[in-house]
């Protein structure tokens, strides 16, 4: 069997390579979010509810990578949403657009919107260092290999915050300190997460959901920790046609460059509570 999926892993990658070869992937994001960490335990199961029902469409969401052998563009699968449904406000003056990927230049362009600017966030792609575990498991018809990495968090990467546990919080006759009152200091990122992720060598190309890519096939699940990411559908070489242009619009910065104006509004909108405060 082993020989039978390398002979047609071989035949595939000669396919791809003497025709022009496109396909498209569907995968289904989910974030899970502990509320008993953010406040939640002085809540009822229905309140709960309730809440985690409003920020599904936050939390939860299906999208398409559409790929060649050297490029990819990875979007989210707009819908409608319910009214009420947009979860936190702040959360809602972020907005991801398309993600562009080359792998031939190594290139990566990310659409995104910050309090209704357009920015086009353009780096270098990440190489992760990927150790392979010699696991195999079967999503669909696929069969897949498990890899895994440590990657870096950016620190504003909403999907990995955590809140912080404060002195207060461990001692239950102190009082909390003004600075522990402003929700600004009640949230930290860590450093790093393991990423495991289960690719396919039957779809012999090096893309992924999100950022992720690197591995001798086209990644079909990706657990980075509180976040999976899941493929449901894939077509191959579809009828339809599959267009993958570069975002455009919007000014030009690199990621640390983004982050030190998202810093920026951030203190603004502290100084602006500390006031409401005052």
């Amino acid at each position: 069997m082993k020989h039978f999926l390398i002979l047609f892993c071989c035949v595939f990658a000669t396919t791809i390579q003497s025709q022009n070869f496109k396909g498209q992937a569907v995968y289904m994001s989910k974030t899970t979010v502990d509320l008993d960490n953010w406040g939640g335990n002085k809540m009822s199961e229905q309140q709960k509810k309730m809440i985690m029902e409003r920020m599904k469409s936050m939390f939860e969401k299906t999208y398409i990578l559409n790929f060649t052998k050297s490029e990819s563009l990875y979007k989210e699968d707009e819908q409608l949403e319910a009214p009420g449904s947009r979860g936190f406000s702040m959360m809602g003056s972020f907005t991801a657009g398309p993600q562009y990927k080359n792998l031939s230049d190594q290139l990566l362009i990310q659409e995104q919107e910050f309090f209704g600017k357009r920015f086009l966030i353009t780096d270098s792609l990440e190489q992760l260092q990927w150790k392979m575990t010699g696991e195999t498991k079967k999503i669909g018809q696929y069969t897949v290999f498990k890899a895994i990495a440590t990657k870096s968090v950016d620190e504003f990467d909403w999907r990995s915050m955590r809140r912080k546990k404060n002195d207060s919080e461990k001692k239950k006759d102190s009082i909390a300190n003004k600075s522990n009152q402003d929700p600004f200091n009640q949230v930290e990122v860590p450093e790093s997460i393991e990423i495991t992720a289960w690719y396919t060598p039957q779809i012999p190309v090096s893309h992924g959901p999100s950022t992720y890519w690197g591995l001798p096939g086209l990644i079909l699940e990706i657990n980075a920790d509180k976040t999976t990411i899941l493929c449901k559908k894939i077509i191959i070489n579809p009828q339809e046609e599959i267009n993958i242009n570069k975002p455009e619009k919007g000014d030009i910065v690199t990621q640390t460059e983004y982050n030190k104006i998202i810093k920026k509004k951030m203190e603004e909108m502290r100084e602006m509570y500390r006031g409401r405060r005052r």
